[in-house]
């Protein structure tokens, strides 16, 4: 039996992943600290013979005893609301934490595969984005803490390819939405889902029409799946290539939950990209993979899981309290 283990396994992609994996036939060993994950996300497969978890921060010393065949390493904030409140624990997670992976590939024998993001091309002047570009990213700017998080764990794990021939995959994760995501993560999708949810009007920054192309969660799952088990070691982008402006997106959503909300708008943030498309011809080639569900049918089954939520995933503004974790 193959073994994996998954960190962040209790969040969005994480949890996710452990399905698959189980549904596979593997052994899943899940680890997350859960400063922004939750286990209700994963707690269906505690009773499943194939399934272990490990609460563990995983910047610090990493110990996995036994067979370990595979790694997918997923742990970390990954929506501006989090890594701009935890930039310390978002800068260690895809540094020191990457290094313990790796470290842990090594000992094990281990392939591994990192999750890296479209955010490592900052505000893009290549458009679609390609994996040969490198990217237009403010080191210093208040995303600067994720944007450099990521292309550090993208050059840590290409040493560790070069130097100890260890086997290494680079996914780069553009726009993804589905079922358990945080519904007030302060991403655009959950946002205005949650908005029109609760009555309110859509909140747009800026002027509506920068783009994001988004990619359903069970699209991107097949596409780390058919990465982690391809010959390939260098990134490949997984996301889906239909770009759409924010303003054309809200007046979806408004369409898709009958609502009658207004569209405000407020002052963009700092360092937010004015464009966003996968170029996606390396994953065709490659992994023969390309995104097979529509944005509207993706959206009415996100829809759906956000309105069985109760009231109080519903009305809370912030996941939890991050606190405790400050440093």
């Amino acid at each position: 039996m193959k073994s994996i283990l998954v960190t962040g396994a209790a969040g969005f992609l994480g949890s996710h992943l452990c399905d698959r994996f189980i549904s596979e036939g593997w052994q899943v060993i899940g680890m997350d600290n859960l400063i922004t994950g939750d286990l209700k996300n994963i707690e269906h497969l505690f009773s499943h013979k194939n399934f272990r978890f490990y609460n563990h921060d995983v910047s610090t010393f990493v110990h996995v005893p036994g067979k370990l065949d595979y790694i997918l390493h997923f742990a970390s904030p990954a929506s501006p609301i989090d890594y701009l409140k935890i930039p310390i624990q978002t800068l260690k997670v895809s540094s020191l934490g990457t290094h313990n992976m790796l470290g842990l590939a090594r000992v094990k024998k281990a392939r591994i595969l990192v999750a890296s993001t479209s955010e490592i091309y900052g505000d893009p002047n290549v458009h679609p984005q390609n994996e040969e570009y490198w990217g237009n990213v403010n080191p210093v700017g208040p995303r600067g803490v994720y944007d450099e998080a990521k292309r550090f764990q993208e050059a840590i794990t290409m040493a560790y390819h070069r130097v100890h021939n260890l086997e290494t995959r680079i996914v780069r994760i553009f726009n993804t939405y589905g079922p358990r995501m945080r519904l007030n993560d302060g991403r655009v999708l959950p946002a205005f889902l949650g908005q029109a949810l609760r009555g309110e009007d859509l909140t747009i920054f800026g002027n509506g029409m920068q783009t994001r192309s988004f990619c359903y969660v069970d699209d991107l799952i097949e596409g780390v799946f058919r990465l982690l088990l391809s010959d390939y070691s260098m990134p490949v982008n997984i996301g889906n290539p239909d770009e759409i402006t924010i303003m054309d997106f809200a007046n979806e959503i408004i369409k898709l939950t009958g609502t009658d909300q207004k569209i405000i708008h407020k002052e963009l943030p700092e360092g937010d990209p004015a464009m966003r498309r996968p170029d996606i011809s390396k994953a065709q080639q490659i992994l023969d993979w390309e995104p097979k569900i529509s944005r509207s049918e993706g959206l009415k089954i996100t829809y759906q899981y956000f309105q069985s939520l109760n009231k109080d995933d519903l009305y809370k503004k912030e996941h939890k309290s991050f606190d405790a974790f400050f440093r």
